[in-house]
């Protein structure tokens, strides 16, 4: 006979099914309510809930409690999308919590990035720096930065609005982007997160020019790897033969 299935197993069956008919961000019982419900340790319930925060579909947040989660929100990389726009499409409200904005001197990969031609010119950006939700779901950490030109976007709504509808407006059009993608853990952004500082973070640093080919956004964007994902669309190249040339890719962080 087969051995009988583990009692933590039985117990995340349970949990998977009342999950699936949860929506995303509703909260879930705690570890001591569901030792209780259950009638078992909460060394057993531990043991259930783990295949469950392995698998992204239940993530604790450290003061708070734990919360359901679905499938994390994809961009194709290939794509200009902004995450308002990106938000919208997913039937969810576009948010933003201001960090900073102003107009300061620029770092020397930002003098790289948006004065190309000038490299040892003393320079500004416009820099503003935003934690991106969707509704009160924090997603990720935003550090874009723009020509000083630009400084008109500093009036703009940072918080519900959209910075790249605010720069068609003034008659700039975000057309072409590359993106480098790199990871890292959460560290000291963790707490604006509202996730632990051991967190991995899928970190995008792009670059976007207008449709005059001019240098128009410099963003280092850090998403919370487990609430949003990239997807990478690819051809399989064959020895011998040159793979079909690609277009950029890149994001847009308005």
């Amino acid at each position: 006979m087969p051995a009988p299935q583990p009692l933590y197993e039985r117990i995340e069956k349970q949990l998977r099914r009342r999950i699936d008919a949860a929506a995303d961000g509703d909260p879930f019982p705690s570890e001591p309510r569901l030792a209780q419900e259950f009638e078992v340790s909460r060394m057993t319930v531990r043991a259930a809930l783990a295949g469950l925060e392995r698998d992204g579909l239940l993530e604790r947040v450290p003061g708070r409690g734990s919360f359901v989660r679905k499938a994390a929100a994809a961009r194709p990389v290939g794509t200009l999308l902004s995450f308002h726009d990106q938000a919208l499409a997913l039937g969810k409200t576009p948010r933003s919590r201001v960090l900073d904005a102003a107009v300061r001197p620029a770092s020397p990969q930002e003098v790289a990035a948006l004065y190309p031609d000038a490299p040892f010119a003393p320079a500004s950006v416009v820099a503003i720096s935003r934690v991106r939700l969707f509704g009160s779901l924090p997603v990720a950490i935003e550090h874009a930065v723009f020509p000083a030109a630009l400084d008109k976007l500093l009036t703009a709504d940072l918080e519900t609005g959209s910075l790249h509808n605010t720069l068609r407006r003034l008659g700039l059009h975000p057309t072409l982007g590359s993106s480098v993608l790199t990871a890292r853990t959460a560290d000291d952004d963790a707490s604006v997160l509202d996730v632990d500082p051991t967190t991995p973070m899928l970190v995008e640093t792009r670059s976007i020019v207008d449709q005059h080919g001019k240098p128009l956004e410099y963003t280092i964007s850090s998403y919370v790897a487990h609430r949003y994902a990239l997807k990478v669309d690819f051809s399989v190249s064959t020895p011998g033969r040159t793979p079909p040339a690609r277009p950029p890719a890149g994001g847009w962080g308005g």
